[in-house]
């Protein structure tokens, strides 16, 4: 989206301690912050390809910033694995969440991210789940 869920999150989450790793998570077929992280300025989202449809809105202005501040990394995680997370956490919660909720699970998942051996925080927002 926007980055407003992301650069909020870092920002509370440095302020309480600056040690802990915040890392934003985005579908590949949608990648702008992942893209403007890597290059250090905003890469507009053109014509995103996602069921993700709470990740399409392109980054601003403030928020980019306090996300080049505050976060450590961005990763990016395909279609197929938002939709396997998706049923992973149906199958072992009973909870239908929606595509973007599913994102940070699925780069867990697929060891994109490892938080092995360490606590970890996953927002699961958004009711879209038609």
């Amino acid at each position: 989206g926007g980055g407003g869920l992301l650069s909020g999150t870092a920002i509370a989450t440095k302020e309480t301690n600056s040690s802990i790793k915040v890392i934003g998570t985005e579908p590949t077929g949608a990648d702008d912050a992942y893209r403007s992280f890597r290059s250090g300025k905003i890469i507009p989202s053109v014509n995103p390809q996602t069921i993700c449809d709470g990740l399409l809105t392109s980054l601003g202005e403030f928020t980019f910033a306090a996300i080049q501040h505050h976060v450590d990394d961005i990763v990016t995680i395909s279609e197929e694995a938002i939709k396997s997370a998706m049923k992973t956490v149906r199958e072992k919660t009973g909870m239908s969440i929606e595509p973007s909720a599913a994102v940070p699970i699925a780069t867990i998942l697929e060891g994109k991210v490892n938080p092995s051996g360490k606590k970890v925080g996953i927002i699961i927002s958004g009711g879209n789940v038609d």
